[in-house]
């Protein structure tokens, strides 16, 4: 039986699995597992995977289900904080820990022996709190599920007025603490709040139960009601000729997941090349009427090698005709940019498709280079005659 305990790992690893079973380490020097009728895993990650999970959406935190509460962006230091619950109907594969060590142990086990036990499934998870202690005080947000919490409803407590209460106050501190109110994405978070409660509670209890039929449709009836006030109220101003909006509007018809940067015109996002994943950063410029586009390159280089690695990308970049390769010499990150001025005249899907997708194609197409000269000691000018040529990297110095 799940005795209520804390258990605590210390300096260990647990290896997640995300929707596509690549692997997602948790490295932390504290890693909770509080098993009661709930039980709670509370981790701590570095900014980098981090914003791998929100650009992923992991651990269900999609972004129209993030709370609203932080005003300020993540620092790359200290460690950020994410508690999560587990999806009730898994706790039976906790029922055998007898021990106080056992729900930990089983935990590290299952990541080295069976590393697609549900268990180990981010979606098996839900945040609850995404939390980072700063100088100025602890900043962050709580998610759609710290106030509909999966672990906490059960047919004995299920309670349509709760729920549809709920509901309501996290969608109003949502749009309270919004810096702009546009009606599509009032729409939009409301349709993901019904759809993603409704899809859990329909797998969670009897499907066709009267009582979720109820605690919906009230539910539903509220929100509808709120997001009529509000865009009449805000008398919502939608400007589609925006950069930004046109950028947004790209990349949502284009079927990219991305993230909005709190008080930026950014959009944070990932993509899976032939040879790794990396994260890409969309930018508008409206005073400048400027597009920009970056792929960060998952590889830093390190300061012996920053020489080597500026003459590779300075080889690479003599014969590019759209977009350069750039490298930070202070901290060593390197990345791909395109962009363009369209002042004058308008951005259009076709001009951002083509500077999206000739970047991550560079990028992809040199990135093996990149690595052969940082980790393997491979000379710039053998890399460069490796790629062109289609030809295997030489063995490393």
């Amino acid at each position: 039986m799940i005795t209520n305990t804390e258990h605590c790992l210390s300096s260990r690893d647990i290896a997640l699995n995300d929707r596509s079973h690549s692997p997602l380490p948790i490295h932390s020097s504290t890693l909770t597992l509080t098993p009661v009728n709930e039980c709670c895993l509370t981790f701590q990650i570095n900014l980098e995977t981090f914003q791998r999970i929100e650009v992923e959406g992991l651990f269900n935190l999609k972004p129209e289900l993030r709370g609203a509460f932080s005003a300020k962006n993540f620092h790359p230091e200290p460690d950020i904080e994410i508690e999560a619950t587990l999806q009730p109907d898994l706790l039976v594969h906790l029922s055998e820990c007898t021990t106080s060590e056992d729900p930990v142990a089983y935990l590290q086990t299952l990541s080295q022996t069976q590393p697609n036990h549900p268990l180990l499934n981010t979606e098996s998870w839900y945040a609850l709190r995404v939390t980072q202690s700063q100088a100025s005080g602890e900043i962050g947000y709580q998610t759609f599920w710290a106030y509909l919490n999966p672990g906490k409803i059960t047919q004995q407590n299920f309670s349509s007025e709760h729920i549809a209460q709920q509901m309501i106050r996290f969608f109003r501190e949502q749009v309270d603490d919004a810096v702009e109110l546009n009606s599509d994405e009032l729409d939009k978070t409301l349709d993901e709040i019904s759809n993603t409660f409704e899809n859990w509670l329909n797998t969670t209890f009897d499907e066709g139960d009267r009582a979720i039929s109820d605690a919906i449709d009230e539910a539903m009836e509220a929100l509808n009601d709120l997001v009529d006030d509000i865009a009449e109220a805000a008398e919502v101003v939608e400007d589609n000729s925006s950069i930004y909006q046109v950028m947004i509007d790209f990349f949502t018809e284009d079927d990219w997941a991305f993230t909005k940067l709190q008080g930026e015109s950014i959009l944070q996002l990932a993509f899976q090349g032939k040879h790794d994943r990396w994260t890409c950063y969309a930018k508008a410029r409206e005073d400048q009427q400027q597009f920009v586009f970056y792929s960060i390159c998952p590889a830093k280089a390190p300061k012996t090698k920053r020489r080597a690695i500026a003459e590779f990308l300075t080889r690479v970049n003599y014969g590019l005709i759209v977009g350069n390769f750039e490298l930070d010499l202070s901290d060593g990150e390197i990345r791909y940019k395109t962009s363009i001025d369209v002042e004058g005249d308008h951005l259009s899907n076709a001009l951002i498709k083509r500077l999206v997708y000739t970047n991550v194609m560079m990028v992809d197409e040199y990135l093996p280079g990149i690595k052969a000269v940082l980790q393997a000691g491979v000379s710039p000018e053998e890399a460069i005659q490796a790629i062109e040529q289609g030809e295997g990297f030489p063995t490393a110095r």
